[in-house]
């Protein structure tokens, strides 16, 4: 076997090993011989949801539980359990309802802004639910008196709610662009920063053709979760109790 010319050539690369006449061999038996190292870091997964990621397993929100959102009691004594996702939307309007609750005692938890056409049917039926679970709302049906100025008392609702939600639904969508009185009352809502969109037989993207600003603003769907069960989760974040009672 000749020798070995690591003295002259030196062995610092691949192909200097496999040139030298003494060392060839005893490289390429090593290189038959390596291996993946057993360990390998893990990976987290991602889930998507509510205007951000978060890793699988993870907590979000203020008081947060792992592997999901967290649950609030209603003033009824029945309790809502939201997702991660559903906590991150709803977390604004329960910091804001805590927020008035100190400044404005007074004022009802929550104002319905829904459109006219769905009066008597899926805004009563959300209506009865927030009520069901010891809410206090205002809903032009209910608090317009007869002879009263429905604008009127629409400022007044407004004026004396701690917290906006929207009834997001085709009938809404119509009346948002022919600019009729749900338009009104949503520019209101916008402008206060405390309001929460709640798609009912629609979506997000098609509420995001007609208003941007407010399609931003994370909120609830009915598409996965019934309108009784995101009745419990609004009335729950809207209920302004206190940690322990929460």
């Amino acid at each position: 076997m000749s020798g070995c010319t690591a003295p002259v050539y030196g062995h610092r690369t691949a192909s200097g090993a496999a040139n030298c006449p003494a060392c060839r061999y005893r490289s390429s038996y090593r290189s038959s011989y390596s291996y993946a190292p057993s360990y390998a870091p893990p990976v987290t997964s991602y889930r998507g949801g509510g205007g951000g990621s978060t890793p699988s397993g993870g907590s979000s929100g203020r008081g947060g539980s792992s592997g999901g959102g967290r649950s609030r009691r209603t003033r009824s004594g029945g309790s809502a359990s939201y997702t991660s996702a559903e906590w991150r939307s709803v977390e604004p309007l329960a910091r804001k309802a805590e927020e008035q609750a100190r400044t404005h005692p007074e004022r009802r938890d929550l104002f319905l802004c829904h459109a006219w056409d769905d009066r008597s049917g899926c805004a009563t039926e959300l209506y009865d639910f927030l009520k069901a679970n010891d809410a206090t709302v205002w809903f032009s049906e209910k608090d317009v008196g007869l002879g009263k100025s429905l604008l009127r008392e629409i400022d007044r609702g407004l004026a004396t709610s701690r917290v906006g939600i929207v009834l997001v639904t085709p009938a809404l969508l119509r009346s948002l662009q022919a600019e009729g009185i749900a338009d009104k009352e949503l520019s209101a809502l916008l402008a206060t920063d405390r309001v929460i969109p709640v798609a009912h037989g629609t979506t997000f993207d098609a509420l995001r053709d007609v208003s941007p600003l407010l399609a931003s603003r994370s909120g609830l769907d009915t598409a996965e979760s019934s309108l009784e069960d995101v009745a419990a989760k609004i009335a729950a974040a809207a209920a302004a109790l206190s940690e322990d009672e929460a």
